[in-house]
């Protein structure tokens, strides 16, 4: 019995001058990248009209999906390189898995909880929490993604020019507010001001994550009223997911020359 021959795709129609004007014409012009690999697939499948039409249209959405969500986190303050399929959690980081695969799931956003990432210097903390907001802008969910200091420096030129009330309506508002690296350094009144404004209007409606190095205990020592302080950050960790990271700093285990030091001192030891 001879086995019958593979099914062989036919030759692929070339892609005309009148087609690409024609998709142009209707903002479509990207389809002619895929479009070639798209005809083989029909061929190769024999593929309906309807199927085919089906499945470069669902690349065109898949396209304009992933451009708006690359324009809406750059916008939000994202690094574009921070994501959760790049993050090196290596061996020798302990951290509850669990609670950041339920942390993925965006059910605290939703809550409108609050999520304090915790560590020592170079472990991860500030490449999570943005990575968190990659995951809720493609939940078309608004973000905003600023390390403490700078968000507060921000507030701070808004009074120069009368539009403080403005600005901290619409960081107030966002559905996800970043505080990257938070207490890194003493918080002013004004500062310890805007951090309680900003978590009693946020507290149960928005979600907020926050890395620092310091735990929230350490954090009352970092302002400047005491009072106002203690009400925010009870607030704050009422209704917070802490997910604490342990372990070396990722910056110095890929720091330039790391493997041919770490070569040499294993010769010395050996010796």
């Amino acid at each position: 019995m001879t086995t019958p021959p593979t099914p062989v795709a036919g030759p692929v129609d070339p892609i005309g001058a009148d087609l690409i004007a024609l998709l142009k014409a209707l903002k479509l012009g990207a389809l002619k990248d895929t479009l070639p690999e798209r005809l083989a697939l029909a061929r190769q499948h024999q593929l309906s009209h309807v199927a085919f039409l089906e499945l470069i249209l669902a690349d065109e959405v898949s396209r304009r999906e992933s451009r708006s969500a690359t324009l809406r986190s750059a916008k939000a303050g994202l690094d574009q390189s921070m994501r959760i399929d790049t993050w090196n959690a290596l061996d020798d980081l302990r951290y509850d898995r669990s609670l950041l695969s339920d942390l993925v799931s965006l059910r605290f956003a939703e809550a409108g909880h609050s999520v304090l990432v915790l560590g020592p210097v170079g472990v991860g903390k500030s490449h999570l929490a943005t990575a968190l907001g990659h995951v809720a802008i493609r939940r078309r969910m608004t973000v905003l993604c600023a390390r403490a200091d700078k968000l507060f420096a921000r507030l701070r030129a808004a009074r120069l020019d009368n539009s403080v009330e403005a600005e901290m309506r619409r960081i107030a508002t966002v559905d996800l507010l970043i505080l990257d690296d938070f207490a890194l350094r003493p918080l002013d009144a004004t500062e310890t001001n805007d951090f309680y404004e900003l978590v009693v209007e946020r507290h149960r409606r928005k979600a907020t994550i926050v890395s620092s190095n310091r735990a929230p205990d350490e954090w009352l020592s970092m302002t400047t009223d005491a009072l106002l302080a203690q009400s925010a950050i009870d607030r704050l960790t009422s209704a917070a997911h802490t997910l604490v990271i342990e372990g070396p700093s990722y910056r110095q285990r890929t720091r330039p020359g790391r493997g041919a030091i770490d070569s040499s001192e294993g010769e010395v030891d050996a010796r």
